[in-house]
């Protein structure tokens, strides 16, 4: 049983797959598409909104460095991603390359993770958006219904219609074609980021030298709690975090490392790329470095603006701008943060829906939801069953306390795709790597423990939801995956137990 359960999936049967006519998808993606796609996903409202919590709570002027900090556990991470992505170009992202090097059941498992993760990020962001919409049209003077914006307390029942209908709209343009949505994304991004560097820019005139002292507050104990809501490592160990000093600094890479929550993502689009060996790796590093920059750069700005212990915690930028005498930039932002969520919407589905059809060709889901457009080649079925599922939940739930088990995921991806690393240039030296992680295991063994770090400094009560959840997903794959797995049908047809299923049919 042990052996069922850690066979693996080498990575000339993962490519051979992706062959069969009625499960391929069409390869139109360029490394600028895959780069957008990145920028896109990773600026949302974590560049508007956790740049002023951090600085206010835990590093001050010195939250700059916290964003460096979180763009170099990132950048472990995404060296690993690279050398997988550009090795195994195949949709599915850490699912694939965990089934190519530690087994089956640890690549179920990360996949269960990764459709958690990425469903409850869009539904998470459609809801935000929905926010900066209905202040956008209260500011003009236009009310929808509250039992129509999910905020109705008079009766306990509401329906956010506008969150539902963005990612019912964005499911559709998915459906339609990749390249598509990628010319969307592009002139969405573009807005996106000439909003950013407009507050950069407009910010450094109203930048004064005093707000920066001290740049590293004195360091202070933060407040001892031993709630769920209390962070692990403190509930394990006893250790509170530090409030500011340098210690301060790496509390506060936690908080603002969720703003740059999905560059992984974009190895979900490997398939679709026309040279995924070498446009993956540059998608997926040069997006990285963009958003690391502009968010050193807002940072920066930000807390010149206004004294770090002034800053708002819901708005900062916006607030900063008021405090200066410029309100006029402040609407300028929500509109930029509301065309920001439109494309980390997109994305987020958009990976989540390939993974699931990864998941799906490999027999461990429904082979139904594995066959693609006759026209479009693009996964449609699965998209428009997740498209729905997603429009639903983000329609009646704010999901504000679960938006956590976000984070916990991809950290949880990064540990294991690093892992794979090692392990893959063990049980494969000979595989040809178009692009090369440096210092194996050096370098992916840093991106376990920094990863590992910022997970403890999450709070226990995401840890036991994300427990509850890996259990679930424990009871499917036994109930149905295993059984149903196409790697474990070829073995039993190779062993004479059944026959051989054709080529490219279902099983």
């Amino acid at each position: 049983m042990s052996n069922a359960l850690f066979r693996t999936k080498n990575v000339e049967q993962s490519i051979q797959d992706t062959e069969e006519p009625e499960h391929s998808l069409r390869k139109s993606l360029t490394a600028l598409d895959l780069t957008v796609f990145g920028v896109g996903v990773i600026i949302g409202t974590g560049i508007f909104v956790l740049t002023g919590t951090a600085a206010k709570n835990n590093a001050g002027p010195a939250v700059s460095l916290s964003f460096v900090v979180a763009g170099v556990v990132c950048a472990l991470a995404a060296l690993c991603y690279a050398e997988f992505a550009s090795s195994v170009p195949v949709a599915g992202s850490a699912y694939t390359f965990s089934y190519a090097s530690l087994g089956e059941l640890p690549a179920w498992i990360i996949g269960w993770d990764l459709v958690l993760e990425l469903a409850l990020g869009t539904a998470v962001v459609a809801v935000g958006w929905s926010g900066y919409i209905h202040s956008l049209l209260d500011n003009a003077g236009w009310h929808l219904p509250e039992a129509l914006s999910g905020r109705d307390g008079a009766t306990g029942f509401g329906f956010d219609i506008l969150a539902a209908a963005l990612v019912v709209v964005l499911t559709a343009i998915l459906v339609v074609g990749m390249k598509l949505s990628a010319r969307v994304t592009s002139v969405v991004v573009a807005i996106k980021v000439a909003v950013v560097l407009v507050v950069i820019i407009a910010g450094a005139f109203f930048v004064h030298s005093g707000n920066y002292d001290p740049f590293v507050p004195k360091a202070r104990s933060a407040e001892a709690g031993g709630n769920l809501k209390a962070p692990l490592i403190q509930l394990m160990f006893g250790w509170a975090p530090s409030n500011f000093g340098v210690m301060g600094i790496f509390t506060a890479a936690s908080v603002v490392f969720f703003a740059f929550i999905g560059f992984d993502v974009v190895a979900t689009a490997a398939e679709e790329t026309r040279n995924p060996q070498r446009d993956v790796p540059r998608g997926i590093l040069g997006s990285l470095i963009i958003c690391t920059t502009l968010y050193v750069a807002v940072s920066i700005v930000v807390t010149g603006m206004q004294k770090y212990s002034a800053l708002s915690v819901d708005a900062p930028l916006a607030d900063a701008f008021k405090a200066t005498g410029h309100p006029w930039y402040a609407g300028l932002i929500s509109f930029g943060a509301a065309i920001g969520l439109t494309t980390v919407c997109m994305i987020l589905l958009l990976g989540q829906s390939r993974v699931f059809f990864a998941m799906s060709r490999d027999g461990l889901l429904p082979r139904f939801f594995s066959h693609t457009h006759p026209r479009f080649r693009t996964p449609y079925r699965s998209t428009i069953l997740l498209g729905g599922v997603i429009a639903v939940v983000a329609g009646f739930t704010s999901l504000s306390e679960l938006a956590e088990l976000v984070n916990i995921g991809t950290l949880f991806a990064f540990i294991v795709v690093a892992i794979s690393v090692i392990i893959l240039r063990r049980t494969r030296p000979d595989l040809h790597r178009s692009f090369r992680t440096p210092l194996v295991p050096l370098l992916p063994i840093l991106s376990v423990l920094a990863s590992l770090w910022l997970m403890l400094n999450l709070p226990a009560e995401t840890w036991l939801r994300f427990a509850i959840w890996m259990v679930i997903g424990f009871v499917v794959y036994f109930l149905y995956g295993r059984s149903h797995s196409r790697l474990g049908q070829r073995q039993a047809a190779e062993a004479g137990d059944v026959p051989r299923p054709p080529t490219g049919k279902s099983l």
